[in-house]
């Protein structure tokens, strides 16, 4: 090689480790003054999560005196559906039944079903089993509001499941993440009407305490569903199963004991896979017609409007 070719090569190494040095040095000092750092979630190319967590509960503690028979079957329902039509996997899909239900053991599912959500995924959370009522407190202090409860199997009136700690969970997921809520419970105490001489329907509910209800004694308050706290920032759609004054009933159903909105919802989505919130809770309202119960819909419209579970 010639003295000039060498000087040349030279030259340009040179050139190149300047320019190398100068943008490690920059990078340094870029992030030695950074004290925040901002990350995009990058969904180029992910498929999106699909995740469930059933919760059926037909068995409570005995001094609760109120078992049911059709929540577990519901579960069974809700899981063939998810897995077999709209492509949950397997392993994507919890599931929690009566002893192994108690509050902790569903509030560390929700955690579950809601780690590491990303824009796109499709989250459900489907109970079946008792609901109720209690007086709303903050701390020591008492406001004059219901609050609408799940009752898990270890139920404590004291200590109960409220929709303010559900919507403290729920409030946490990220931009852009589909939760569906499906509640087959009701948060009256009677007995519905018996469709045939052998069997009954009956109540999703328990009735607190005299002493819980003593609190709002004599008072007309108003009521926080399950679900629905903070409705103007929601980002998830709930669909239960009658209104507040209503039972959702645990009925005899095509051989079996079942949640009746559950049968109806299974039912109406498995005829149209493709059919959006807003329809379904349409077409469930008139397959429930003759129940005492009318299942409501709740949601921004950007979701309520959106195919049931993402669709396939």
């Amino acid at each position: 090689m010639t003295i000039p070719l060498i000087i040349g090569a030279v030259v340009v190494i040179a050139a190149i480790a300047s320019i190398v040095i100068f943008v490690i040095k920059k990078k340094k000092k870029a992030d030695s003054g950074s004290t925040t750092v901002t990350i995009q979630p990058d969904t180029s190319g992910r498929v999106p999560v699909k995740k469930a967590l059933l919760v059926g509960i037909n068995v409570y503690k005995p001094e609760l005196n109120a078992n049911l028979q059709g929540c577990v079957n519901d579960v069974e329902t809700m899981r063939k559906l998810l897995v077999g039509d709209f492509k949950f996997l397997p392993e994507n899909v919890r599931i929690l039944v009566d002893e192994r239900a108690t509050k902790q053991g569903i509030l560390d599912r929700l955690k579950w079903l809601l780690d590491g959500a990303k824009e796109g995924d499709e989250l459900v959370f489907h109970y079946s089993g008792h609901g109720s009522q209690v007086r709303d407190r903050d701390g020591d202090e008492l406001e004059d509001q219901l609050d609408e409860i799940l009752c898990p199997h270890d139920l404590d009136w004291d200590d109960p499941l409220t929709d303010d700690r559900l919507a403290e969970l729920f409030k946490q997921l990220p931009k852009g993440v589909y939760l569906t809520m499906l509640c087959d419970s009701c948060h009256s105490g009677t007995i519905s009407k018996s469709i045939s001489k052998i069997h009954r329907n009956t109540s999703k509910s328990i009735n607190a305490p005299f002493d819980i209800q003593a609190r709002a004694y004599g008072m007309i308050l108003p009521k926080n569903k399950i679900g629905k706290k903070d409705k103007g920032t929601q980002r998830h759609i709930l669909v239960s199963g009658c209104k507040d004054n209503q039972t959702s009933a645990d009925a005899y159903i095509d051989g079996k004991y079942q949640g009746a909105f559950t049968w109806a919802l299974t039912k109406t989505i498995r005829e149209n896979p493709d059919i959006q919130w807003n329809q379904a809770h349409e077409k469930i309202v008139e397959t429930l017609n003759g129940y005492s119960q009318e299942p409501q819909l709740s949601g921004d419209a950007n979701v309520i409007f959106r195919k049931v579970f993402g669709s396939k």
